[in-house]
């Protein structure tokens, strides 16, 4: 239903303003509304360092300017030589892209990963208005990027080849800059509907942990802050009443995982999860510390570790109801499944309803179970999708590199 509305630029206009709303509000750093900005003729600001670069055009936004102060626990800083060699990169393109981040070990360091070899391949998403137009322009500027057979049925069979499983399309051991890159695209409409509802986890739950944004984009940028808070509220209705932010962290980086069948396979480091927390706590920090205490029932002291919650039924129930709509609807059908009755109490009751759920003690292994379920379909079609994009000769050399992490991985 969501992915229909966002079609409709009016309906798209009031969907994005009701959550900007209500974001902003829930949001305890965000500043009322700023007056009108400065004239059009006023000199721009030349530091990009440390907020990322502002998408070319903003006449495609239906959102009115955010405040200056939303979101501003996405924008991770990095040092000066990798930020300018990551833009640097994205400036590359000669095809339009709205939004644009990088991720991974190639931006963050990770345990498990030798400082002394070779750099990790940088890993980006950059997200387009329309695949079609984006292909067009990149297969004619870096026609190697793409694998033969690609470029032979031309944009637009890369175009329905990105539209299956999770939207996305990779071009990989792309040289540039003198640094081996690898990146997916998708389209913006794509991205945000994921990261709204859920809908495959594949781009949200990459979005879960920390990112370098490189382009920026108002309406990612709201929709972002929507999925931090969903990670978060998901985390907390599956720990007690007291957890450890270690705990907090590997939960939400571990949301993607969970039904990812490289897990299971030889092709990923079984560690990859706890090995990112343990590098990346700060990051992980600043990217959920001010959501965490911003929700009710929540206490986490700045100075100290262990973050303590109020798991009563009508406390979790405030943060059930909020769950993104894909994953709420597989949990309430899960519970309908097991208890053909309780359809009868959300109509008799809705308050009894979300108490009556919240408080049961299979809330925890449905939601994993659930989770799991998002992730398993769509990542396993990308991993199998990723032999027809890359080409035979760069899938069995990623195959290759992910198998070294799982072996490496073993002994941890």
């Amino acid at each position: 239903m969501l992915p229909t509305l966002l079609r409709s630029p009016h309906s798209k206009a009031l969907l994005i303003r009701s959550l900007a709303t209500e974001a902003i509000a829930s949001n305890p750093d965000v500043t009322p509304l700023p007056p009108p900005g400065p004239p059009r003729n006023s000199k721009p600001r030349t530091s990009l360092y440390p907020h990322p670069r502002p998408a070319a055009s903003r006449t495609h936004s239906p959102l009115p300017k955010l405040p200056p102060t939303f979101g501003q626990n996405q924008l991770l800083p990095v040092s000066n030589a990798t930020r300018t060699l990551l833009e640097s990169i994205v400036a590359k393109f000669d095809a339009p892209v709205r939004y644009a981040f990088a991720y991974g070990s190639g931006v963050f360091e990770q345990d498990g990963y030798d400082s002394g070899a070779e750099r990790p391949m940088l890993d980006f998403i950059f997200a387009v208005t329309h695949a079609s137009h984006f292909h067009s322009i990149n297969m004619h500027q870096h026609p190697s990027h793409y694998p033969l057979h690609a470029r032979t049925f031309g944009s637009s069979y890369v175009t329905r080849m990105e539209e299956i499983g999770p939207g996305v399309w990779f071009n990989a051991y792309v040289p540039m800059n003198g640094v081996m890159i690898k990146y997916g695209v998708t389209t913006v409409d794509n991205l945000c509907s994921d990261l709204l509802n859920w809908r495959t986890l594949y781009l949200a739950g990459r979005m879960h942990k920390p990112l370098r944004i490189i382009k920026d984009d108002a309406r990612v940028r709201l929709t972002q802050q929507v999925n931090l808070t969903s990670a978060v509220r998901a985390a907390l209705l599956t720990l007690p009443d007291e957890f450890t932010e270690t705990q907090l962290f590997e939960r939400i980086a571990g949301i993607s995982y969970s039904g990812d069948p490289r897990m299971w396979l030889p092709a990923e480091n079984r560690s990859k999860v706890s090995n990112m927390v343990r590098k990346q706590g700060p990051q992980f920090k600043e990217l959920y510390y001010r959501l965490v205490v911003g929700l009710p029932g929540v206490q986490w002291p700045s100075h100290s570790a262990t973050i303590q919650q109020d798991t009563t039924p009508h406390a979790r129930a405030a943060h059930l109801k909020k769950l993104p709509s894909n994953l709420l609807g597989r949990t309430k059908d899960n519970f309908g499944r097991s208890d053909p009755e309780i359809q009868t109490l959300f109509e008799a009751d809705e308050s009894a309803y979300w108490s009556r759920l919240a408080g049961d003690e299979k809330l925890r292994p449905i939601l994993e179970q659930e989770m799991s379920g998002i992730v398993r379909y769509p990542a396993t079609v990308q991993t199998l999708k990723g032999v027809v994009t890359a080409g035979i000769g760069k899938s069995v050399r990623y195959s290759a590199a992910k198998m070294q992490k799982w072996w490496r991985g073993r002994g941890q």
